[in-house]
């Protein structure tokens, strides 16, 4: 006997990808908002942020089924959240970009494995089960903080500036679409890593929106910054489709 569960994640179309870039460029600017503007630091805004994450993914672990608004709350939360952790870890701890991020991706790689190990497969928007659900929102916040380590790390200390950085994460994920459509690269290994490199394509975006003018910034408010770019999620939230994917398992 089998009966029909509905998996509660949004599937990777293209209009994933398009909410997913303006998620981390507002972790970015949301995170630098309280952190900075509000001068609260990078602990105690990461407290907060993490304090959020944790709430809103157990709603949404617990969620009968998927609900796009309560979906893209869990991916900001984890975006901020991974924007502060980040600075908290690379600048506070003292443990530097490629330290931050070599530790970072060795978490990452952990989650995965785990997760593996545990269910016996690793997916990405076909997922029934809480066990799963859980390894999913741990990765993803794991690869947010993960990519804003990445993102200043390219742009601070290699000379390329904010652009720069966008730039190369945008053509680096240009070349991912083409695996994507062109190969039979493991999907799951190339939707990771898409995930990944959207993360610090946001943050430089949003260190270029922000920051200022003399740091090659533009020098935006940080929260009027905030404000559009949730403007614009939530919009695209309303009027795109996001399709979960219903799957029959045993009873």
């Amino acid at each position: 006997m089998s009966e029909s569960r509905t998996s509660k994640v949004a599937a990777a179309t293209f209009g994933f990808w398009i909410i997913k870039i303006l998620a981390t460029t507002l972790g970015e600017t949301a995170g630098d908002t309280l952190s900075m503007t509000f001068d609260l630091g990078y602990l105690v805004s990461t407290l907060i942020f993490v304090a959020v994450l944790l709430g809103l993914a157990a709603v949404q672990v617990r969620a009968a089924r998927f609900y796009a608004p309560l979906y893209w709350a869990t991916i900001i939360a984890s975006t901020t959240a991974g924007t502060t952790l980040a600075d908290f870890a690379t600048r506070s701890l003292g443990i530097g970009y490629a330290g931050g991020s070599a530790l970072l991706l060795v978490l990452v790689v952990a989650s995965l494995a785990a997760w593996h190990f545990t269910t016996g497969a690793v997916k990405v928007d076909h997922l029934t089960d809480r066990t799963s659900e859980w390894f999913y929102w741990l990765t993803i916040s794991m690869s947010q903080t993960l990519g804003t380590a990445l993102g200043d790390w390219t742009a601070d200390t290699n000379g390329l500036g904010y652009l720069g950085g966008a730039t190369l994460f945008a053509g680096a994920l240009a070349v991912i679409a083409v695996l994507y459509f062109a190969t039979r690269i493991n999907r799951v290994a190339l939707f990771w890593t898409a995930f990944i490199l959207t993360r610090p394509l946001g943050a430089t975006v949003g260190d270029f929106l922000d920051k200022p003018v003399a740091k090659g910034g533009l020098d935006f408010s940080r929260p009027l910054a905030s404000a559009v770019l949730l403007a614009a999620i939530v919009l695209l939230v309303a009027v795109l489709p996001h399709r979960s994917k219903a799957a029959l398992t045993p009873d």
